[in-house]
C-alpha cells in the first residue's frame, strides 16, 4: 500500500528549488504590474478619473469585497499603497519573511484589482491565485534571505496538500478555458484565431504576419483548442514524470510566446509562464542551480563591498531587535501539520467546485450563500479567454473634441485634426493593455453608466494640459467594423457612445 501511495503522488512532489524560482518570478511579474498601473493612478484609481468611488460602490461593489485602495479617492493615497506593495513584491522576490510577505502581496493585489474591476483581465486572476497558494507553498525555504539562517533541506522534494492544489490549478485554467471555447469555430469551423486575429484592437506585428496564411491560422485554432483540452492531463501520470514536465512547460512557454507576438493581452502571458516554472523537475533544476551558484559567488566580492556599512547599521544604537522562539512537540507539529493539510484541501474543494459554474450542469452550479468566502478572499475564477467565441465588434475610438472655434480635433489622437479614417495600428491607440481592456467594456449597454465619467476625464485632462485651446463639447466615437469571415471587409459604422459638453450650445437661427 505505501508504494502504491507513494506511486500515486508522484504528480505532486515538487522541487524546492523550483517553488523559489515561481516566487521570484510571480514576484517581478508583481512589480511590472504595479509600474504599469501607477501611470494612471489618477485615471484608475482616483475619484478624479473614470471610476469614482462612488460610481464603484453603485454598480461595481460586492458587500463581501475589500480594498484598502478605496478607502481614499486621492491619486496620492493609491501612490503610498502602490509603494508598499512594491516593497512587499521586493521582500518576496528576495525571500525576506517570505510566508509574511506573501499575504502582504496577496492582500494589497485583491485590494488593487477590487478597487477597478473595470481594467481586469483573466491573467489577473491566475496571478492572484499564485499568490493564494503560494501561502501555503514552501517557496521561501531556498534562493532566499530566509534561507540563511536555516539549516539545508535533506532533499529538495516536496509533497503537501498545497502542490496537489497548485497543480490542480493550473490544470483548471486550460481544462476550463477549452471547455468554454464550444463555439464552432473552435472545434469544427476552426477560424476562431482568424477572428482573433481580425480584432485589430489585439494585433500584433506578428499578428499581421500570420494572418496572411488562412490555412495555418485553421492548423492553429485546432492546436490551440486541443492543447488546452488535453495538456493538462500530463500533470497527473505517475511515471516518467520528469519527460511529462518538461514537454508540459515547453509546449506552454511556446504557445505564451507566440501569443505575446501576435496579440495585445499585455501581461497575460508573462503570468502564464511564472505560473509553470513551479514544475520544473530535479533534472533541470540541477543544471540551473549550477548556473545560478556560480553566478551568486561572481556578486560575492561586489556584495562584500557592502559589508562595511551593513556592520555600522547593526551597530547603531538606536535599532531595536525583538526576538521570540519557542520549542513545539512532535505532536503538536504533527497536529498542525494535519490541520493545514485538511483546510488545503477543503479550499481546493471549494475552488474546483467553484469552476464547475463554467462547465457543468446547472443542478451542480455552487449556491450563492456559499460565495461569500470566493468573494472575500477572491477565489472567484473565470476562464473565459476569447470563449465561447471570438469577439467580432471591432473597431477603434475617436474622441470628437470640438474646440471653442468651431474646429474638430481628435484626443485620442492628440489634438490632431479629426479624420474617419482607420488608423494603420488600432492597438498603438491605446497606452496599456488595461486602457485597451477598458474600452472593450466601455461599449456594452451594460456598463452605460461609465461613459460619462470617461468623457468628462478627457475634457478636465486636455483643459488642464492645453488651456489655450478650450473645447466646449466632446464626443465619444466608436467606429464600429464588424469582423466578417474569408477576409471579407465591413463598413464601419459611426457610433456616438457619449457626448459631454462644457457650456451649453446656442441653438442654431432658424431661417
Amino acid at each position: 500500500m505505501p508504494r502504491i501511495l507513494a506511486f500515486l503522488r508522484r504528480p505532486f512532489v515538487l522541487d524546492l528549488r523550483a517553488m523559489a524560482l515561481m516566487r521570484i518570478a510571480v514576484a517581478a511579474v508583481i512589480l511590472t504590474d504595479l509600474i504599469i498601473r501607477s501611470t494612471d493612478l489618477e485615471a484608475h484609481y482616483a475619484n478624479l478619473g473614470v471610476l469614482p468611488l462612488n460610481v464603484l460602490y453603485q454598480y461595481n461593489w460586492n458587500p463581501y469585497q475589500f480594498s484598502l485602495h478605496a478607502i481614499t479617492g486621492l491619486w496620492q493615497g493609491e501612490a503610498l499603497l502602490f509603494l508598499l506593495a512594491a516593497a512587499a513584491a521586493i521582500a518576496l522576490l528576495v525571500g525576506y519573511k517570505t510566508r509574511l510577505m506573501t499575504v502582504i502581496s496577496w492582500l494589497l493585489l485583491v485590494s488593487l484589482q477590487n478597487r477597478n474591476p473595470l481594467i481586469g483581465q483573466g491573467g489577473d486572476d491566475l496571478l492572484r491565485m499564485l499568490l493564494f497558494w503560494g501561502i501555503f507553498l514552501p517557496w521561501g525555504r531556498l534562493y532566499s534571505l530566509d534561507a540563511r539562517s536555516k539549516v539545508a533541506p535533506t532533499t529538495y522534494t516536496y509533497f503537501s496538500a498545497a502542490t496537489v492544489a497548485y497543480i490542480v490549478q493550473l490544470a483548471l485554467v486550460y481544462w476550463c478555458t477549452a471547455l468554454l471555447k464550444n463555439a464552432p469555430e473552435w472545434s469544427k469551423d476552426g477560424t476562431a484565431i482568424y477572428y482573433a486575429l481580425s480584432l485589430d484592437q489585439l494585433l500584433m506585428p506578428g499578428g499581421r504576419l500570420l494572418y496572411q496564411h488562412y490555412d495555418l491560422m485553421r492548423w492553429l485554432t485546432f492546436a490551440t483548442y486541443y492543447t488546452e483540452m488535453l495538456l493538462p492531463f500530463m500533470l497527473f501520470i505517475p511515471f516518467g514524470v520528469t519527460w511529462w514536465r518538461l514537454l508540459f512547460v515547453g509546449v506552454l512557454y511556446s504557445f505564451h510566446l507566440g501569443i505575446s507576438l501576435t496579440l495585445f493581452v499585455g501581461l497575460f502571458y508573462l503570468i502564464n509562464m511564472a505560473s509553470v516554472i513551479g514544475l520544473l523537475p530535479p533534472w533541470t533544476m540541477n543544471w540551473l542551480d549550477r548556473h545560478i551558484r556560480t553566478r551568486a559567488q561572481r556578486l560575492g566580492p561586489h556584495l562584500a563591498r557592502w559589508q562595511p556599512s551593513l556592520e555600522q547599521w547593526r551597530r547603531l544604537p538606536f535599532r531595536l531587535r525583538v526576538e521570540a522562539s519557542w520549542q513545539r512537540s512532535s505532536g503538536t507539529n504533527r497536529l498542525l501539520r494535519a490541520m493545514r493539510e485538511t483546510v488545503v484541501t477543503l479550499l481546493l474543494v471549494y475552488v474546483c467546485w467553484w469552476n464547475m459554474d463554467s462547465i457543468a450542469r446547472p443542478e451542480w452550479y455552487m449556491r450563492d450563500p456559499l460565495r461569500w468566502f470566493g468573494y472575500l478572499f477572491r477565489t472567484d475564477q473565470h476562464w473565459g479567454m476569447f470563449a465561447p467565441a471570438v469577439f467580432k465588434d471591432d473597431g477603434w475610438y475617436i474622441l470628437d473634441a470640438t474646440t471653442k472655434n468651431g474646429q474638430h480635433i481628435d484626443l485620442n489622437r492628440k489634438g490632431r485634426p479629426l479624420t474617419y479614417n482607420k488608423p494603420y495600428s488600432v492597438m498603438a491607440l491605446f497606452k496599456n493593455d488595461r486602457w485597451r481592456k477598458y474600452s472593450e467594456n466601455y461599449l456594452f449597454v451594460s456598463n452605460a453608466y461609465m461613459r460619462p465619467y470617461y468623457c468628462n476625464y478627457w475634457l478636465r485632462i486636455w483643459h488642464e494640459q492645453h488651456p489655450s485651446q478650450p473645447i466646449r463639447r466632446l464626443d465619444v466615437i466608436y467606429m464600429k467594423e464588424v469582423s466578417l469571415p474569408n477576409y471579407k471587409a465591413s463598413t464601419p459604422t459611426r457610433e456616438v457612445l457619449c457626448s459631454c459638453e462644457t457650456e451649453p450650445v446656442q441653438p442654431a437661427e432658424q431661417p
